[in-house]
């Protein structure tokens, strides 16, 4: 079996696996990284939404062999060093109902807000739409982007 080597939250990582294997296997079942949840499988929940050289991905449907040299961030390395802005804003609106999305959907906030830092609702709406929130807390995911987005306007950063 091959061996893959990239980059996980700041870290080095090398896993012999079949190239065709899901990151997101290799992520929760070898490497031990449970923020990244298993929705559906095909790409469309974002229940696993992660971050792929810094752009939103899902790892449910990008297999190991693509990732050679390249930088994965899930929820864990978001927070590595305190928490990051959204993950302020999310506490503060009590955004988790049941919290099995929110990794994903915490990472692509922090995706969206990279770029545009006073979102408006299209923005917030075009952003989130393929992260499925079985509780329905949208109104509150948007609340708490608007307020990680004047966090982070006012200079706010990860403690």
């Amino acid at each position: 079996m091959p061996a893959h080597q990239f980059i996980l939250n700041g870290q080095s990582v090398s896993v012999e696996l079949p190239s065709d294997v899901p990151l997101l296997w290799v992520l929760r079942d070898v490497l031990g990284v449970k923020g990244p949840k298993y929705g559906c499988g095909v790409g469309v929940c974002g229940a696993c939404t992660s971050h792929l050289d810094g752009e939103a991905f899902r790892p449910c449907i990008h297999p190991v062999g693509e990732l050679a040299g390249r930088e994965v961030m899930t929820i864990e390395g978001l927070g590595a060093s305190g928490l990051h802005p959204v993950q302020e804003a999310w506490i503060a609106e009590d955004v988790a109902q049941c919290g099995f999305c929110q990794p994903g959907q915490i990472m692509a906030a922090v995706a969206l807000l990279r770029t545009n830092l006073q979102p408006s609702d299209a923005d917030i709406d075009a952003a989130m739409s393929d992260n499925v929130c079985r509780c329905g807390t949208y109104v509150r995911i948007r609340a708490a982007i608007k307020r990680a987005a004047l966090l982070l306007r006012n200079g706010a950063t990860a403690r």
